[in-house]
């Protein structure tokens, strides 16, 4: 990468790190072997106990629960080779058509599950199946291999990393942080669970002997710095002869179109970040140099790990957005027409980057609200509209993107086999100050550990305590990180 990074460095009187006998972990030698200090063990400590504070690990009664529904879902995906039954325990079913993988949401006992489906060339199942045999992937079609993949690669990767338990603390760690930074989200074009496995995993390759509090460090100083579309590898590609297409982009026009490669480690190894466009990988390389900022303060001055943490602002972080409302007749009919808007919603991003020639980037929010005053159905999604950094925006400039917007909607409504009567889509531009009242109506100010003072709805996703951050009354601050108020052209489609 062009860069020497090392490792922390010793606070107070910490004694020299201890150096490691040389092992080689992945395809690259390591960054640094060095051992760790009294400091990162204590920063380490802090940030463990941070985590579970917030709530980032089960109790034995929630893992007694998932475990009794993991071996529910075997019960029933047993019997239903036998038989067709209806389940009255499973909620929400929401089917996803062609979806990259073959998948079912839904929720069994209150947990959310997604059921991926594959069809092995097997006339009996055994129970002791090892996924990572790859004769399994004889006479199946692309999709079983992709479904087949998902236990294949965390299979892999557990094979790959130096310090498992590290790993999975570490891994921990960023998927929160992700969370909370509104950068979680392989559907909307972010980083999912895979994705963000496999770019810790890599760090954790770089940095061997690093216990969590580095490694969440060493991330960001890293991927601040990485030249993408250089692609994360774990290990080599592997070339088998089942005749299966791997990520090559010497030889496939599709693959080197592709802005950020996460590269799974399992044959046939893909793309697991293909989702990525312009507009997503901007907003991540931001939270990244975000974070990599807070992990100095942490490292040099003793700034809490809750700084980390603190959530991402959307609904004060740009002045012009696009609300897209879904809407239908039924709970049913609005489950699986909101999924499969959802899954193509950054088909809308790709659309506006294309039709602005890039100078306009969308920032999709991966959550959804209601409208709970609606005589229908509902749920929207929102995106954030601004220009391009570094590109000259006249004063009062303006992009139009109703042809992108009718686009989109247009291909919703034909391409969707299922769509019934009320099924509809709506897509308007919003400014910041005439956003809907169900966005922000539970909102209270509150001042972040760095002292800005802004807005906060008082039960987010991550369900975050009084203790990690101080509740005050307090006037919002209206942050701009938008261009002129003249973005775009204000419609309502």
């Amino acid at each position: 990468m062009g860069v020497e990074m090392v490792s922390s460095e010793g606070l107070g009187n910490s004694p020299p790190p201890i150096e490691a006998p040389a092992t080689q972990y992945g395809l690259t030698k390591q960054i640094s072997m060095a051992g760790t200090t009294e400091a990162d063990i204590l920063r380490s400590r802090y940030l463990g106990r941070f985590l579970a504070e917030a709530g980032l690990y089960e109790s034995e009664e929630e893992a007694s629960k998932t475990e009794e529904v993991v071996v529910r879902i075997q019960e029933i995906a047993t019997n239903w080779v036998k038989q067709v039954t209806r389940r009255e325990e499973v909620t929400e079913l929401q089917p996803v058509p062609d979806a990259h993988f073959p998948v079912m949401k839904f929720k069994l006992n209150g947990i959310p599950i997604d059921l991926l489906y594959a069809s092995i060339s097997r006339l009996v199942v055994p129970q002791d199946l090892d996924i990572s045999d790859v004769t399994l992937l004889h006479d199946v079609d692309e999709p079983t291999v992709r479904s087949l993949n998902g236990c294949r690669v965390a299979d892999q990767i557990l094979k790959l990393v130096p310090n498992v338990e590290n790993f999975r603390t570490t891994l921990r760690c960023l998927k929160f942080w992700a969370k909370r930074r509104c950068v979680y989200s392989n559907v909307t074009g972010f980083q999912g669970g895979v994705n963000w496995a496999l770019i810790v995993a890599r760090i954790c390759q770089l940095y061997p002997n690093a216990v969590p509090s580095m490694l969440v460090s060493r991330f960001f100083r890293v991927f601040t710095q990485w030249r993408w579309p250089n692609p994360v590898m774990l290990c080599a590609i592997e070339e088998d002869g089942l005749g299966f297409s791997v990520w090559d982009p010497r030889k496939i026009s599709r693959d080197r179109t592709h802005l950020m490669p996460i590269i799974t480690p399992a044959y046939p190894c893909m793309n697991s970040s293909y989702n990525v466009s312009s507009s997503t990988l901007g907003v991540m390389m931001e939270q990244f140099q975000h974070g990599n900022n807070i992990c100095d303060k942490i490292e040099l001055n003793g700034a809490k790990w809750s700084a980390l943490f603190e959530p991402y602002l959307f609904f004060r972080s740009y002045k012009n957005y696009l609300q897209v409302d879904i809407v239908a007749a039924d709970a049913d009919d609005l489950r699986a027409w909101k999924g499969w808007v959802e899954s193509r919603l950054r088909q809308l991003t790709l659309m506006i980057e294309r039709d602005t020639l890039g100078k306009l980037l969308c920032h999709p929010y991966p959550q959804e609200y209601v409208d709970a005053s609606k005589t229908r159905f509902h749920s929207a999604f929102f995106m954030g509209l601004q220009g391009k950094q570094g590109e000259i925006i006249q004063q009062g400039q303006k992009f139009e993107i109703r042809w992108s917007v009718d686009e989109f909607r247009h291909s919703m409504s034909m391409l969707y086999m299922f769509r019934k009567p009320g099924m509809e889509i709506y897509v308007s531009h919003v400014r910041r100050k005439k956003l809907p009242a169900y966005v922000l109506n539970n909102g209270v100010a509150y001042q972040t550990e760095s002292g800005e003072k802004c807005l906060k709805r008082k039960k987010d996703a991550a369900g975050e305590n009084s203790e990690q951050h101080r509740l005050l009354k307090c006037r919002t601050l209206d942050r701009n990180h938008s261009g002129s108020p003249g973005i775009i052209s204000r419609y309502v489609c």
